[in-house]
This record gives structure tokens, sequence and C-alpha cells, in this order.
């Protein structure tokens, strides 16, 4: 009963003085809602680059020409032509954990259609690749094996640039110019959206590799290549499996030479963009929390104000035979209910906020439970913590000095 009969007055009391409460509840409110939207919006982000990087295929290894070489104290990447089509074919034929090799070469390259045109990556690619990054199309088809051998000039364009060049019409069956060489397209992809560093994956125009070697770029290295693994198990050993033949087929090793290729696993992807992920969540989960801090003192400030208002009040239930205890049960409970009273607050406030945010932006969120639970329980925490020396501050006071004061 003492317990219920020192919520009511502290209720009580809290209400004489709204002015006063609500900015002692603002701070908790504004900490609450910014922790669980915040993290909200960092899950909501790591699920997305996991969903990004299964949907290009969990079994990916992915190997690029590239040297590192100490320059004035820095690491400069410089430019490698060792990379070849025979790599690819090497990599496939004799590693028993590969099973498919998808070479590519690509640069951006001006595309028209009739007086429309437009920069993109022009990619040349083997009928592989299809299978490898899980692509699709749209409308038409892809490039078949025969077109690769025969070096045919038929291309298949990403949305963007059928939307570029073509707007509503049907591109299928249209005859395209990349750079100067006609190709007749033979089927657009389906929508795949930005890529983990934010480029557009259908700002792209596809071509057999062949053809793009010999009568667009005027190469005859590679870009990178595209590995299927046998399964996610064999990706570890896999890449290691790469690395050694190409070095082997590169002469690296009698050379005493760096390699001249990086090999990275979609394992390594994901783990790094999660990482990513969880220090950004982290981040923004701590700033959010030195707000819900800042509410902290803000009770601190308004509980020392109401001690020093109510001085004579304290005086008079001490004189009148209140223990000190009651009165620090007094100032606490009020302190508990800023605090239980912002943190649920906070929660219907971040909640909203979230949908807001997935309303309004692009943006995956994802709210979290355990943030949910974690920002309030932090919010009482605080609303406790911050209590305790008011409450105990006004146990301590005289009540002859407490009557006596002004």
């Amino acid at each position: 009963m003492k317990v219920v009969r020192s919520l009511r007055i502290s209720v009580r009391q809290l209400g004489a003085h709204r002015t006063r409460t609500g900015l002692a509840l603002l701070g908790i409110v504004i900490g609450v809602s910014s922790v669980i939207a915040m993290v909200a919006v960092g899950h909501g982000a790591r699920q997305e680059v996991v969903a990004r990087v299964q949907a290009m295929g969990t079994d990916l290894i992915m190997v690029t020409p590239a040297q590192i070489r100490p320059t004035g104290g820095r690491r400069v990447r410089g430019t490698v032509t060792t990379l070849t089509p025979q790599d690819a074919a090497a990599l496939e034929d004799e590693l028993p954990r590969v099973v498919a090799a998808a070479p590519w070469a690509s640069r951006r390259i001006s595309v028209r259609f009739q007086g429309l045109s437009t920069t993109t990556n022009v990619m040349g690619v083997t009928p592989e690749v299809r299978d490898i990054l899980n692509l699709a199309t749209a409308s038409g088809s892809f490039h078949t094996e025969r077109e690769e051998v025969t070096a045919a000039r038929t291309a298949v364009l990403g949305p963007t640039v059928e939307k570029a060049l073509f707007g509503a019409e049907p591109a299928v069956g249209q005859r395209i110019f990349v750079g100067q060489v006609p190709f007749q397209v033979i089927g657009v992809l389906r929508e795949r959206g930005t890529d983990l560093s934010g480029s557009d994956q259908d700002d792209v125009v596809l071509i057999p590799l062949r053809t793009a070697l010999r009568r667009v770029l005027n190469q005859d290295w590679l870009g990178g290549i595209y590995l299927q693994a046998r399964s996610q198990e064999d990706m570890t050993e896999g890449a290691e499996q790469v690395r050694w033949l190409l070095r082997e087929r590169h002469d690296l090793d009698r050379r005493r030479a760096d390699d001249d290729f990086e090999i990275q696993t979609q394992a390594e992807l994901m783990a790094a963009h999660r990482e990513i992920g969880d220090t950004f969540t982290t981040l923004v989960g701590g700033i959010a929390a030195v707000s819900l801090l800042v509410g902290g003192v803000g009770i601190l400030a308004i509980m020392l104000i109401s001690v020093r208002e109510r001085t004579r009040e304290i005086g008079l239930r001490l004189a009148v035979g209140a223990r000190r205890r009651d009165v620090r049960v007094q100032f606490l409970a009020e302190a508990i209910i800023l605090g239980t009273g912002g943190g649920l607050a906070g929660i219907l406030l971040g909640l909203l906020g979230a949908a807001g945010l997935a309303i309004l932006t692009d943006w995956a969120i994802q709210v979290e439970p355990i943030s949910v639970a974690a920002s309030f329980t932090f919010s009482l925490l605080v609303g406790i913590v911050f209590g305790v020396y008011p409450a105990y501050r006004a146990s301590l006071l005289d009540p002859v000095d407490a009557l006596q004061s002004e």
C-alpha cells in the first residue's frame, strides 16, 4: 500500500509541473527512439547486403588482375594484363573444386540507337556467367555457346540501358552500335538494382567475350574470371588451388614475384560487409545511447530542482513521522516514472520513425526486438541511477531547517 500511495503522490507531483516533467521526459524519449530507429536502419542495411551477396551465388570465387607495389611508403595498384582466357580454361579443366569458369572483360563505351546514345559498361562474357551469377532475362534470350565460338555480334541489355535507348519500346530484335560496331539485341536482363558499392548493375551491355576482345576492346587479356566452386565448403581450398595454379602458369614462383592477381571468395565478401554493417550499427547505436545519458542528466537536474522547491514539504513530512526511507522512495519513484514513461513513449516514437523511414525511403528497415528491450531497460536504469542522488539528498534534510527554509 505504501508503494501504491508513493506512486500516486509521484504522479500528482509530476502532473503539477507539466512543463518541467515534459522537458525531463524529452531527452529519454529522443534517446530511446533514436536507438530503435538507428539500429533498425543498421540491421536492415546488413540484411540487404547479405541478400545481395547471396543473390550473386553462395559458391562464387572472383579472380581479378592486380598487382600491389609499395611506392613512396604507399601501396599502389598497378595495371596488369597477364590474366588470359587460357587461364580461365585451365582453372576450369585442372582444378577439381572448380566446376565452371566465366572469364570477362569490360570497358565503358558509348552505345547508340538511332539518335539516342548512352555511355555504359560493355562487358564481354561467356554463356557460363548466366548460371554462375544467377542472371535471368526479362525478355528475349541469353548468349549461346555457338554465338561465343563464332564471335557473333549479339547483345543483351541491362534494364537501365534499355530504358535510355528505347524507352517503353521493345528492344529485342533492334540493332544498336557499340562504339562503331553494330550489334543485334537478343535479350534484356531482369532488373538487379545496385551492387554493394552502389553501382548500377543494370547499366550494362553483355556481348560474347570473343567478340568483345576481337572487335570492340582490341585486347587479349581479361578483366577477371568468375569461378563456381563445387560447394560452399570447397571455396577456401578452391581459392588456394586457384592461387597455386595461376602462380605456376604466370611463372611467379621461379621469378620470386608477388601475385599479379587477387582472389576473393563470396564468403570473404559477405563477412567483410557483415563486419562493416555491425560496426555501423554499433556506432549509430552508441551515438543514440549518448542522448539517453543526456536525458538522464535532465532527470537529475529536474529532480534536484524539485528537492529544492519542496524543502518545506519534506521537512513537514519528516516532522509528522515520515521515515527518511519514505522520502527516498518518494523521489526515487518519481525518477522511475520519468524513466519508464520516457522509455514507453520513445519505443512508440522509434517504431513510428522506423516505419516512416521504410515508407519514405528505399532503405531496408528491420526493427530488432532486442534493441527495443535494451533501450527500454536502459531508460529505466537511467531513471533509477540519476534519481538516487536527489532522493538520497532529500532524505538527509533536517526537519527543523527544512521547515524554516524560504
